[in-house]
Protein backbone atom coordinates (compact mmCIF):
# COMPACT_ATOMS: atom_id res chain seq x y z
CA UNK A 1 0.00 0.00 0.00
CA UNK A 2 2.82 2.06 0.81
CA UNK A 3 4.50 1.45 -1.97
CA UNK A 4 1.42 2.08 -4.68
CA UNK A 5 1.19 5.94 -2.68
CA UNK A 6 4.99 6.68 -3.23
CA UNK A 7 4.62 5.96 -7.17
CA UNK A 8 1.14 7.77 -7.55
CA UNK A 9 3.19 10.67 -6.06
CA UNK A 10 5.63 10.71 -7.89
CA UNK A 11 3.62 10.03 -11.32
CA UNK A 12 2.11 13.73 -10.26
CA UNK A 13 5.09 15.03 -9.57
CA UNK A 14 6.34 14.08 -13.17
CA UNK A 15 2.97 14.85 -14.34
CA UNK A 16 3.46 18.14 -12.96
CA UNK A 17 6.50 18.78 -14.74
CA UNK A 18 5.39 17.61 -18.26
CA UNK A 19 2.56 19.93 -18.48
CA UNK A 20 4.52 23.00 -17.33
CA UNK A 21 2.22 26.29 -16.75
CA UNK A 22 -0.77 24.65 -18.15
CA UNK A 23 -3.67 23.43 -15.63
CA UNK A 24 -4.77 20.05 -15.41
CA UNK A 25 -8.56 18.93 -14.44
CA UNK A 26 -8.79 14.57 -13.98
CA UNK A 27 -11.93 12.60 -14.98
CA UNK A 28 -12.47 8.95 -15.05
CA UNK A 29 -15.48 9.57 -17.51
CA UNK A 30 -15.58 10.79 -21.41
CA UNK A 31 -18.79 12.66 -20.26
CA UNK A 32 -18.03 16.64 -19.54
CA UNK A 33 -20.60 19.24 -18.46
CA UNK A 34 -20.51 22.63 -19.94
CA UNK A 35 -21.82 26.02 -17.98
CA UNK A 36 -21.52 28.73 -20.63
CA UNK A 37 -22.35 32.14 -19.48
CA UNK A 38 -26.33 31.38 -17.80
CA UNK A 39 -26.69 28.26 -19.98
CA UNK A 40 -25.63 25.01 -18.52
CA UNK A 41 -25.57 21.87 -20.60
CA UNK A 42 -24.92 18.50 -18.91
CA UNK A 43 -22.77 15.97 -20.46
CA UNK A 44 -22.38 18.26 -23.98
CA UNK A 45 -19.03 17.95 -24.32
CA UNK A 46 -17.03 14.70 -24.59
CA UNK A 47 -13.29 13.69 -24.37
CA UNK A 48 -11.10 13.37 -27.35
CA UNK A 49 -7.67 12.61 -26.39
CA UNK A 50 -7.22 12.13 -30.35
CA UNK A 51 -7.98 15.86 -31.15
CA UNK A 52 -5.16 18.21 -30.32
CA UNK A 53 -6.28 20.35 -28.97
CA UNK A 54 -10.00 19.54 -29.18
CA UNK A 55 -11.57 23.54 -28.94
CA UNK A 56 -14.62 24.33 -27.41
CA UNK A 57 -16.05 28.06 -28.43
CA UNK A 58 -17.79 30.60 -26.88
CA UNK A 59 -19.22 34.19 -27.73
CA UNK A 60 -19.60 34.55 -23.64
CA UNK A 61 -17.62 37.74 -23.24
CA UNK A 62 -17.29 38.51 -20.31
CA UNK A 63 -19.09 35.71 -18.51
CA UNK A 64 -17.78 32.54 -17.05
CA UNK A 65 -17.50 28.99 -19.02
CA UNK A 66 -17.25 25.52 -16.15
CA UNK A 67 -15.95 22.15 -17.73
CA UNK A 68 -17.49 19.57 -15.32
CA UNK A 69 -15.59 15.81 -15.27
CA UNK A 70 -17.07 13.54 -12.79
CA UNK A 71 -13.90 14.47 -10.57
CA UNK A 72 -12.97 17.68 -11.23
CA UNK A 73 -13.77 21.38 -12.53
CA UNK A 74 -12.34 24.34 -13.92
CA UNK A 75 -13.35 28.10 -14.72
CA UNK A 76 -12.06 30.61 -17.00
CA UNK A 77 -13.44 34.39 -17.62
CA UNK A 78 -14.01 34.99 -21.02
CA UNK A 79 -12.47 37.85 -22.75
CA UNK A 80 -12.02 38.46 -26.85
CA UNK A 81 -8.77 37.47 -26.49
CA UNK A 82 -9.14 33.98 -24.62
CA UNK A 83 -7.59 30.91 -25.82
CA UNK A 84 -7.25 29.20 -22.82
CA UNK A 85 -5.67 25.70 -23.10
CA UNK A 86 -5.70 23.33 -20.39
CA UNK A 87 -5.30 19.16 -20.11
CA UNK A 88 -7.64 16.35 -19.07
CA UNK A 89 -6.25 13.73 -17.79
CA UNK A 90 -8.23 10.74 -18.61
CA UNK A 91 -8.52 7.68 -15.66
CA UNK A 92 -5.07 9.36 -14.66
CA UNK A 93 -2.78 8.11 -17.84
CA UNK A 94 -4.79 10.08 -21.14
CA UNK A 95 -4.01 13.46 -21.08
CA UNK A 96 -6.97 15.01 -23.78
CA UNK A 97 -5.52 18.94 -24.69
CA UNK A 98 -7.92 21.09 -24.31
CA UNK A 99 -9.02 24.43 -25.64
CA UNK A 100 -11.63 27.16 -24.69
CA UNK A 101 -11.80 29.72 -27.33
CA UNK A 102 -13.40 33.10 -28.01
CA UNK A 103 -15.50 33.99 -31.25
CA UNK A 104 -17.95 36.32 -31.91
CA UNK A 105 -21.68 35.15 -32.11
CA UNK A 106 -23.26 35.31 -35.36
CA UNK A 107 -24.99 38.16 -33.85
CA UNK A 108 -21.40 40.08 -33.12
CA UNK A 109 -20.60 39.43 -37.06
CA UNK A 110 -23.68 41.02 -37.88
CA UNK A 111 -23.39 44.10 -36.28
CA UNK A 112 -19.43 44.35 -37.24
CA UNK A 113 -20.56 44.32 -40.93
CA UNK A 114 -23.33 47.27 -40.81
CA UNK A 115 -21.51 49.65 -43.16
CA UNK A 116 -22.80 49.72 -46.52
CA UNK A 117 -21.54 52.29 -49.13
CA UNK A 118 -24.43 54.09 -50.70
CA UNK A 119 -22.50 56.05 -52.78
CA UNK A 120 -21.41 53.12 -54.88
CA UNK A 121 -22.66 53.17 -58.40
CA UNK A 122 -21.19 50.14 -60.00
CA UNK A 123 -23.25 50.01 -62.91
CA UNK A 124 -26.31 47.40 -62.13
CA UNK A 125 -29.20 46.88 -64.84
CA UNK A 126 -32.48 47.20 -63.34
CA UNK A 127 -34.31 44.25 -61.64
CA UNK A 128 -37.50 42.81 -63.43
CA UNK A 129 -40.28 40.83 -62.64
CA UNK A 130 -42.04 38.99 -65.30
CA UNK A 131 -45.42 40.02 -66.13
CA UNK A 132 -48.52 37.32 -64.88
CA UNK A 133 -50.00 37.07 -68.64
CA UNK A 134 -46.78 35.22 -69.47
CA UNK A 135 -48.11 31.94 -70.95
CA UNK A 136 -45.85 29.65 -68.17
CA UNK A 137 -47.64 32.43 -65.50
CA UNK A 138 -51.29 31.51 -66.88
CA UNK A 139 -50.99 28.24 -67.20
CA UNK A 140 -49.38 28.17 -63.46
CA UNK A 141 -52.47 30.05 -61.93
CA UNK A 142 -55.13 28.02 -63.99
CA UNK A 143 -53.31 24.77 -63.22
CA UNK A 144 -53.08 25.67 -59.47
CA UNK A 145 -56.32 27.96 -59.05
CA UNK A 146 -54.22 30.50 -57.19
CA UNK A 147 -56.77 32.86 -57.15
CA UNK A 148 -58.98 30.42 -55.12
CA UNK A 149 -55.86 30.03 -53.26
CA UNK A 150 -54.98 33.44 -52.55
CA UNK A 151 -58.43 34.46 -51.72
CA UNK A 152 -60.65 37.46 -51.93
CA UNK A 153 -58.79 39.60 -49.23
CA UNK A 154 -55.96 42.40 -48.87
CA UNK A 155 -53.11 41.94 -50.90
CA UNK A 156 -51.39 41.13 -47.40
CA UNK A 157 -53.83 38.43 -46.97
CA UNK A 158 -53.47 37.07 -49.86
CA UNK A 159 -49.22 36.89 -49.64
CA UNK A 160 -49.63 34.95 -46.41
CA UNK A 161 -52.21 32.83 -47.47
CA UNK A 162 -49.86 31.30 -50.43
CA UNK A 163 -47.11 31.17 -48.04
CA UNK A 164 -48.78 28.93 -45.33
CA UNK A 165 -50.23 27.13 -48.70
CA UNK A 166 -47.02 26.56 -49.78
CA UNK A 167 -45.64 25.21 -46.56
CA UNK A 168 -48.19 22.76 -46.15
CA UNK A 169 -48.43 21.44 -49.63
CA UNK A 170 -44.58 21.07 -49.74
CA UNK A 171 -42.08 19.95 -47.15
CA UNK A 172 -38.99 21.21 -46.22
CA UNK A 173 -35.98 18.76 -47.40
CA UNK A 174 -32.38 20.02 -47.18
CA UNK A 175 -30.97 17.11 -47.65
CA UNK A 176 -31.54 16.22 -51.38
CA UNK A 177 -31.03 18.06 -54.13
CA UNK A 178 -34.03 19.50 -56.07
CA UNK A 179 -35.64 18.40 -59.52
CA UNK A 180 -33.52 19.22 -62.47
CA UNK A 181 -36.56 21.35 -63.76
CA UNK A 182 -37.22 23.75 -61.48
CA UNK A 183 -40.37 25.59 -62.08
CA UNK A 184 -43.28 25.34 -60.01
CA UNK A 185 -45.17 23.30 -61.60
CA UNK A 186 -42.76 20.66 -62.48
CA UNK A 187 -41.68 20.56 -58.71
CA UNK A 188 -44.92 20.56 -57.69
CA UNK A 189 -45.98 17.56 -59.77
CA UNK A 190 -42.60 16.16 -59.16
CA UNK A 191 -43.12 15.92 -55.29
CA UNK A 192 -46.24 14.37 -55.19
CA UNK A 193 -45.31 11.41 -57.47
CA UNK A 194 -42.11 10.62 -55.40
CA UNK A 195 -43.90 11.69 -52.26
CA UNK A 196 -40.69 13.87 -51.73
CA UNK A 197 -40.03 17.62 -50.44
CA UNK A 198 -37.72 20.44 -51.34
CA UNK A 199 -34.78 22.45 -50.21
CA UNK A 200 -35.38 26.07 -48.92
CA UNK A 201 -34.18 27.49 -52.33
CA UNK A 202 -37.06 24.72 -54.28
CA UNK A 203 -39.54 25.99 -51.70
CA UNK A 204 -38.62 29.59 -52.66
CA UNK A 205 -38.40 29.66 -56.36
CA UNK A 206 -41.78 27.74 -56.27
CA UNK A 207 -43.56 30.76 -54.02
CA UNK A 208 -42.03 33.34 -55.88
CA UNK A 209 -43.25 32.06 -59.23
CA UNK A 210 -47.25 31.54 -57.95
CA UNK A 211 -46.53 35.39 -56.74
CA UNK A 212 -45.90 35.99 -59.91
CA UNK A 213 -48.46 34.51 -61.95
CA UNK A 214 -51.08 36.85 -59.23
CA UNK A 215 -49.05 40.23 -60.49
CA UNK A 216 -47.68 40.46 -57.24
CA UNK A 217 -44.00 41.42 -57.81
CA UNK A 218 -41.29 39.18 -55.45
CA UNK A 219 -37.83 37.56 -55.35
CA UNK A 220 -36.21 34.83 -54.08
CA UNK A 221 -32.86 35.85 -51.75
CA UNK A 222 -30.08 33.56 -50.98
CA UNK A 223 -29.25 34.64 -47.85
CA UNK A 224 -25.42 34.22 -46.32
CA UNK A 225 -23.05 34.18 -43.99
CA UNK A 226 -19.40 36.09 -44.03
CA UNK A 227 -17.34 32.99 -44.93
CA UNK A 228 -16.68 32.75 -48.33
CA UNK A 229 -17.09 28.75 -48.62
CA UNK A 230 -20.02 27.79 -46.58
CA UNK A 231 -21.78 24.47 -45.43
CA UNK A 232 -25.25 26.26 -45.07
CA UNK A 233 -27.10 29.46 -46.06
CA UNK A 234 -31.21 29.82 -46.74
CA UNK A 235 -33.33 31.33 -49.31
CA UNK A 236 -36.55 33.32 -48.67
CA UNK A 237 -38.86 35.34 -50.46
CA UNK A 238 -38.59 39.14 -50.44
CA UNK A 239 -42.49 40.24 -52.08
CA UNK A 240 -43.57 43.70 -52.53
CA UNK A 241 -46.73 44.76 -51.50
CA UNK A 242 -48.46 47.75 -53.52
CA UNK A 243 -50.66 48.47 -51.16
CA UNK A 244 -47.80 49.32 -48.57
CA UNK A 245 -45.24 50.38 -51.05
CA UNK A 246 -42.85 48.26 -49.20
CA UNK A 247 -41.30 44.88 -49.46
CA UNK A 248 -41.81 41.94 -46.81
CA UNK A 249 -39.87 38.85 -45.22
CA UNK A 250 -41.76 35.54 -46.29
CA UNK A 251 -40.24 32.41 -45.80
CA UNK A 252 -42.34 29.22 -46.94
CA UNK A 253 -39.01 26.72 -45.21
CA UNK A 254 -40.72 27.99 -41.62
CA UNK A 255 -44.09 29.61 -42.24
CA UNK A 256 -42.63 32.71 -41.20
CA UNK A 257 -42.90 36.58 -41.68
CA UNK A 258 -41.17 38.87 -39.32
CA UNK A 259 -42.91 42.21 -37.82
CA UNK A 260 -41.69 45.11 -35.43
CA UNK A 261 -43.20 45.95 -31.80
CA UNK A 262 -46.81 47.18 -33.42
CA UNK A 263 -47.06 44.04 -36.05
CA UNK A 264 -45.75 46.10 -38.95
CA UNK A 265 -44.76 43.44 -41.28
CA UNK A 266 -40.75 43.92 -42.34
CA UNK A 267 -39.09 43.45 -45.17
CA UNK A 268 -35.41 41.26 -45.06
CA UNK A 269 -33.72 44.86 -44.88
CA UNK A 270 -35.51 45.75 -41.68
CA UNK A 271 -35.18 42.84 -40.04
CA UNK A 272 -30.86 42.70 -40.46
CA UNK A 273 -30.86 46.26 -39.07
CA UNK A 274 -33.30 46.27 -36.17
CA UNK A 275 -30.91 42.86 -35.24
CA UNK A 276 -27.83 45.23 -36.44
CA UNK A 277 -28.97 47.76 -33.85
CA UNK A 278 -30.73 45.85 -31.28
CA UNK A 279 -34.51 47.02 -31.83
CA UNK A 280 -37.43 45.05 -31.38
CA UNK A 281 -38.38 41.88 -33.73
CA UNK A 282 -41.74 39.76 -33.50
CA UNK A 283 -41.77 36.07 -35.20
CA UNK A 284 -45.62 35.36 -36.33
CA UNK A 285 -46.95 32.78 -33.36
CA UNK A 286 -47.49 30.13 -36.36
CA UNK A 287 -43.79 29.72 -37.79
CA UNK A 288 -42.70 26.24 -37.50
CA UNK A 289 -40.84 23.59 -39.37
CA UNK A 290 -42.47 20.70 -41.22
CA UNK A 291 -45.64 21.31 -38.95
CA UNK A 292 -43.00 19.47 -36.26
CA UNK A 293 -41.56 22.14 -34.92
CA UNK A 294 -42.30 25.21 -33.89
CA UNK A 295 -39.81 27.93 -35.02
CA UNK A 296 -38.59 29.98 -31.94
CA UNK A 297 -37.52 33.54 -32.80
CA UNK A 298 -34.53 33.08 -30.85
CA UNK A 299 -33.57 30.42 -32.34
CA UNK A 300 -34.51 31.96 -35.85
CA UNK A 301 -33.60 35.35 -35.66
CA UNK A 302 -30.92 35.76 -33.71
CA UNK A 303 -28.88 33.05 -34.25
CA UNK A 304 -30.09 30.96 -37.21
CA UNK A 305 -30.34 34.15 -39.50
CA UNK A 306 -28.31 36.57 -38.07
CA UNK A 307 -25.64 34.05 -39.87
CA UNK A 308 -27.54 34.38 -42.89
CA UNK A 309 -28.30 38.08 -43.64
CA UNK A 310 -24.19 38.74 -43.80
CA UNK A 311 -24.81 38.87 -47.59
CA UNK A 312 -27.61 38.64 -50.13
CA UNK A 313 -28.07 37.51 -53.73
CA UNK A 314 -30.75 37.45 -56.12
CA UNK A 315 -31.47 36.49 -59.77
CA UNK A 316 -31.82 40.05 -62.04
CA UNK A 317 -34.77 38.95 -63.68
CA UNK A 318 -37.76 36.96 -61.61
CA UNK A 319 -39.38 35.00 -64.08
CA UNK A 320 -40.89 31.38 -64.28
CA UNK A 321 -38.07 28.45 -64.51
CA UNK A 322 -35.51 30.48 -63.72
CA UNK A 323 -32.75 28.06 -62.46
CA UNK A 324 -33.50 25.68 -65.00
CA UNK A 325 -30.13 25.24 -66.55
CA UNK A 326 -30.51 24.74 -71.00
CA UNK A 327 -27.28 25.46 -73.22
CA UNK A 328 -26.85 29.17 -74.30
CA UNK A 329 -29.16 30.33 -71.49
CA UNK A 330 -28.34 33.27 -69.66
CA UNK A 331 -28.91 33.92 -66.26
CA UNK A 332 -27.93 37.20 -64.15
CA UNK A 333 -27.75 37.80 -60.14
CA UNK A 334 -26.77 40.51 -58.07
CA UNK A 335 -24.84 40.49 -54.76
CA UNK A 336 -25.51 42.97 -51.73
CA UNK A 337 -21.98 43.26 -49.80
CA UNK A 338 -21.22 44.85 -46.60
CA UNK A 339 -18.09 46.76 -46.46
CA UNK A 340 -16.39 44.26 -44.37
CA UNK A 341 -17.11 41.32 -46.87
CA UNK A 342 -14.14 38.98 -48.72
CA UNK A 343 -13.91 39.40 -52.46
CA UNK A 344 -15.58 42.43 -53.09
CA UNK A 345 -14.49 41.77 -56.51
CA UNK A 346 -14.43 41.74 -59.63
CA UNK A 347 -17.42 44.21 -59.89
CA UNK A 348 -18.74 42.20 -62.67
CA UNK A 349 -17.88 38.46 -63.74
CA UNK A 350 -19.87 35.65 -66.33
CA UNK A 351 -18.74 32.29 -66.69
CA UNK A 352 -20.02 29.57 -68.97
CA UNK A 353 -20.85 25.83 -67.28
CA UNK A 354 -19.02 23.51 -69.41
CA UNK A 355 -21.66 20.61 -68.11
CA UNK A 356 -25.09 22.86 -68.74
CA UNK A 357 -23.87 25.24 -70.98
CA UNK A 358 -25.58 27.93 -68.75
CA UNK A 359 -23.53 31.28 -69.39
CA UNK A 360 -24.00 32.86 -65.48
CA UNK A 361 -23.34 36.92 -64.91
CA UNK A 362 -22.65 38.25 -61.18
CA UNK A 363 -22.96 41.86 -60.46
CA UNK A 364 -21.66 43.26 -56.89
CA UNK A 365 -22.62 46.08 -55.03
CA UNK A 366 -21.91 47.73 -51.47
CA UNK A 367 -24.93 50.09 -52.32
CA UNK A 368 -28.25 48.43 -50.44
CA UNK A 369 -30.45 51.50 -52.21
CA UNK A 370 -29.30 49.34 -55.03
CA UNK A 371 -30.35 45.98 -54.12
CA UNK A 372 -33.64 46.62 -52.60
CA UNK A 373 -34.93 49.26 -54.64
CA UNK A 374 -38.71 48.96 -54.79
CA UNK A 375 -40.20 47.67 -58.28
Amino acid sequence: MKKTTILFTAFLIIGQFTFGQTKVIRATSTSVSIRDGNQFRKNAWTISPKVNPDVYTTSSKGENVTFYTDRDSITIKVTTDTRFDFVILLNDSVKAFTQIKYEPSYLDRLKSAEKYNTKDTRTIPQFQYQDKNNPNLIALRKELKLDSIAGQGSETLKVLNLLHWIHNLIPHDGNHENPIVKNALSMINQCKKEVRGLNCRGLATVLNECYLSLGIKSRFVTCMPKDSVFADCHVINMVYLEEKKKWIWVDPTNNAYVMNEYGDLLSIEEVRERLVYGKPLLLNADANWNNKSTTTKDNYLYTYMAKNLYRFKCPLISEYNTETWADGKKVSYVELLPLDAYQQKPDKESQKNSETGTIFTNYKTNNPNIFWQIP
